[in-house]
C-alpha cells in the first residue's frame, strides 16, 4: 500500500524522516491521504519546523525501516486529524549529525547523547 511520509532535507546527506515521540519510542506517521500529510506538514511549519517534503512510499518499506531502526509506526487513516505534539525536541537529530560532521571530532568518552539524556529524563519523570 502506498503511504505518505514527511521528510526534512529531502535528497541531501542530512535527509531525515519526521517522527513523533510516544513515551520513549520514536514513531513514524504514515498518512494514507496525501492531503492529510500536507496539512500535517503545514502544522509543523507553524511550530517553526523547516519545510517538510511529502514523499509517497510503500508502507512495507517504512515498516522494514522501522524494524531496523527500532521505531514504531502509526497508520493515519484518510480524514483522521493528526496534530503535532506541543512539545518538540530541542535539537533535531539531523542537526546533531551535521554538527558532528562539521567539527569532525569524536565525542568525549563518558558523555551522553542529548537523545539519551531526554530518554532518561522522561523515564525519571514517569516515576514521579
Amino acid at each position: 500500500m502506498l503511504v505518505h511520509i514527511l521528510l526534512f532535507n529531502a535528497g541531501t546527506e542530512n535527509e531525515g524522516i519526521h517522527t513523533i515521540q510516544i513515551g520513549d519510542r520514536n514513531t513514524i506517521l504514515m498518512f494514507q491521504d496525501e492531503d492529510d500529510a500536507i496539512r500535517y506538514g503545514g502544522l509543523l511549519e507553524a511550530q517553526d519546523f523547516p519545510e517538510a517534503k511529502v514523499e509517497a512510499i510503500d508502507s512495507e518499506e517504512v515498516e522494514q525501516f522501522c524494524r531496523q531502526a527500532d521505531y514504531d509506526w502509526k497508520m493515519v487513516e484518510p480524514g483522521q486529524l493528526e496534530i503535532p505534539p506541543e512539545k518538540n525536541v530541542e535539537e533535531l537529530s539531523w542537526e546533531q549529525e551535521e554538527e558532528a560532521q562539521i567539527t569532525d571530532s569524536p565525542p568525549e568518552e563518558g558523555t551522553i547523547a542529548s537523545d539519551e539524556l531526554d530518554r532518561i529524563r522522561q523515564q525519571l519523570e514517569g516515576l514521579l
